[in-house]
């Protein structure tokens, strides 16, 4: 079924689409909107998202089980963030979860709610769980600050980029210049029957996904479908700071995540690219990035961000020298690209990490 939001019908109201369908790319003046998402005086409509709810007392030590993250002891009201891995490690789902001590929520990508709750019921078994995709009942919006009007809801805090028990950075930063620490991230939990008015009763001006996108770009935030394809693994996108464990049981797709952990380097890593502006236009996500007359890697996501103009992120292959300009090929269209790396080129195999499924050879 296609979605549209209720909020589609406020005045200036422009529909996005992709991953955010059935919402506002804008209501009008996309900067401003930034500007107020950033400080805090605007929230942003995530009411694409799909919300997929497991209950019963076994809920928190299946999820474990299956899972790349140590979510058997989550306590009610915290967040955190796991992978669901195919056998070879790449990335199946990346979702948000929070438990109220009855229920575990589940908030994922729009188009990943039906799969995620078949491929959960078919691994239940005689387990004391329950699933159901609640996406109809239930909508999400977002925010950079804790919204007092709101308190009565659940809230999934964003832990990037912190770096969790049990889990590693691959970037090429110091910790405390991490940009993701200018940005907070809220998402609450509102009954869609109610929508609308708790928008508006949060005392904020509303913010489209090109605000909230271009905020998610600037933190080196990776989103699932937009910097995934079929070959993802965590590695290439830092994802092993919020949504792995590294020293937990057994799951599927944790050899690989160990072995290249321990043993090797992940063959691609996320960049951040600042994007020449002089053309006042943006490439598409999906152009190829080139270095001379070679395809080095893919433009994954895009944005104008109000302060550092157009920004991106990128997959690149990790030979790529960090050092080097890149160029963005949209359709002919050439945009030059300086890049920053965020999984940093010799990421993997280091001294010093946790200890994982496999060792390190002796030296």
């Amino acid at each position: 079924m296609t979605y549209s939001s209720p909020l589609l019908s406020r005045h200036g109201a422009v529909e996005a689409g992709g991953l955010d369908a059935g919402t506002a790319s804008h209501y009008g003046d996309p900067l401003r909107e930034q500007r107020d998402l950033a400080r805090g005086s605007a929230v942003v409509d995530l009411s694409f998202r799909g919300v997929v709810t497991v209950s019963g007392p076994d809920r928190l030590s299946w999820l474990n089980t299956l899972s790349s993250q140590q979510v058997a002891d989550l306590q009610p009201g915290v967040s955190s963030e796991l992978l669901l891995l195919s056998v070879q490690g790449r990335i199946d789902y990346d979702v948000r979860i929070i438990d109220d001590g009855a229920t575990s929520w589940l908030l994922v990508e729009s188009a990943e709610a039906p799969g995620l709750t078949e491929w959960l019921q078919r691994m239940k078994f005689m387990l004391r769980v329950e699933i159901a995709d609640v996406t109809d009942q239930w909508a999400v919006a977002g925010a950079t600050v804790e919204v007092p009007q709101w308190e009565q809801y659940l809230r999934w805090t964003d832990p990037w980029p912190h770096i969790g028990a049990g889990g590693f950075a691959y970037t090429a930063v110091p910790e405390d210049a991490h940009p993701g620490l200018e940005r907070p991230w809220y998402e609450y939990l509102i009954p869609r029957a109610g929508f609308a008015s708790a928008m508006d009763a949060s005392g904020r001006t509303l913010a489209g996904s090109m605000a909230s996108e271009a905020l998610r770009i600037a933190a080196w935030r990776p989103r699932l479908g937009a910097e995934t394809d079929e070959k993802t693994i965590p590695h290439e996108l830092d994802l092993i700071r919020t949504a792995v464990h590294l020293a937990k049981g057994c799951y599927k797709g944790q050899e690989t995540v160990a072995r290249v952990h321990n043993l090797g380097h992940p063959p691609r890593r996320l960049v951040f690219l600042q994007l020449d502006g002089s053309q006042h236009t943006l490439p598409a996500a999906g152009s190829p990035v080139m270095l001379g007359e070679r395809q080095v890697g893919t433009l994954t996501s895009v944005g104008a961000h109000y302060e550092m103009g157009p920004v991106g992120l990128a997959m690149v292959k990790r030979s790529v020298d960090p050092s080097v300009q890149l160029v963005v090929n949209d359709d002919g269209e050439l945009y030059a690209a300086a890049q920053e790396p965020i999984v940093a080129p010799d990421a993997g195999a280091v001294v010093g990490r946790p200890s994982g499924f496999l060792k390190a050879p002796r030296r």
